[in-house]
């Protein structure tokens, strides 16, 4: 496992001066590890979320919501499937926003996201999120346009507004018992250029390649203004941004790992306590059942 002074290094919790060229996206915080090692350190950070989920789980007084943002082939599905190999189904949930459908567009924006949050006792992971609506509709103002707004409420004042209800969303879910922990797997263009090219010559990896991808990866720059604006706007003390160097996947994977112990340890997880009374009839069937254990 990581320790939490590296993984502090990576928390912005006030976003005013943020700088995506301040971050560096092949930083490892000098770890010179080999890929079995790496492996190992997961295992661990993933052992730790499983007994986490489990206390989560059981105490039933808390929920978690993992959001990850990131540009296409920066390891979003990869941090999901790796981080949360160990976590109880039961306890985790999944969601992918992709294009909002018709019925997306009938309602507000954080529609299709509010009817996906998690309840108390588990994780609920975002694969993307509300925050696409500062991010790619930004980029392509037609996306906006068929969104159906009032023509008055389409203002230059947009993209702040709903900052503001992001920050007053993100504020009301955590006085409300939802830990947020929002990921931006920062990744540079030129390893994202290299992993678009495997996609492409490697057979069982040409499934995730799209031509979109492509052409969205010439507005590379508008992009990198739009999750600068984000991060600056929605970075808050009760739901910070950690922005995670995303060019080395085992790394990524061991922060994020990382962050999520961290902060569940922090809230404390307890088992329910049994009291006496519930102890004692508990012990009154424990006898009755080794009673009826069959005689040899």
């Amino acid at each position: 496992m990581l320790p939490s002074d590296i993984v502090k290094r990576f928390r912005v919790r006030k976003g005013g001066k943020f700088s995506i060229k301040d971050h560096d996206a092949a930083d490892t915080y000098g770890l010179d590890i080999d890929k079995e090692e790496a492996k190992a350190m997961l295992a661990a950070g993933v052992r730790r979320l499983s007994d986490l989920q489990e206390r989560l789980y059981a105490q039933d007084r808390w929920a978690v919501l993992v959001i990850v943002q990131a540009m296409d082939a920066a390891g979003k599905d990869g941090v999901i499937k790796h981080v949360m190999s160990g976590i109880n189904p039961q306890g985790c949930q999944v969601h992918a926003f992709k294009a909002p459908s018709a019925q997306d567009l009938d309602h507000d924006f954080m529609w299709r996201t509010s009817i996906a949050l998690p309840e108390r006792g588990r994780i609920g992971l975002f694969n993307r999120s509300y925050y696409e609506e500062t991010l790619v509709v930004r980029v392509h103002p037609e996306i906006l346009a068929r969104q159906r707004l009032p023509p008055e409420l389409v203002t230059k004042k947009i993209w702040s507004e709903r900052f503001e209800d992001i920050r007053a969303l993100e504020r009301y879910l955590s006085r409300n018992g939802t830990l947020l922990l929002k990921f931006f797997l920062n990744v540079s263009k030129e390893e994202q250029r290299k992993r678009f090219l495997e996609r492409i010559e490697e057979p069982a990896k040409r499934w995730k390649f799209s031509a979109r991808d492509v052409e969205e990866r010439k507005l590379w720059d508008r992009y990198m203004d739009a999750y600068q604006d984000m991060i600056r706007h929605t970075a808050t003390r009760e739901a910070p941004w950690y922005v995670v160097p995303a060019d080395n996947k085992w790394f990524t994977r061991l922060v994020v790992a990382a962050v999520i112990g961290d902060r569940m340890e922090k809230l404390e997880l307890q088992f329910p306590k049994v009291d006496d009374a519930a102890l004692r009839e508990m012990r009154t069937l424990r006898t009755a059942l080794q009673r009826e254990a069959p005689s040899s």
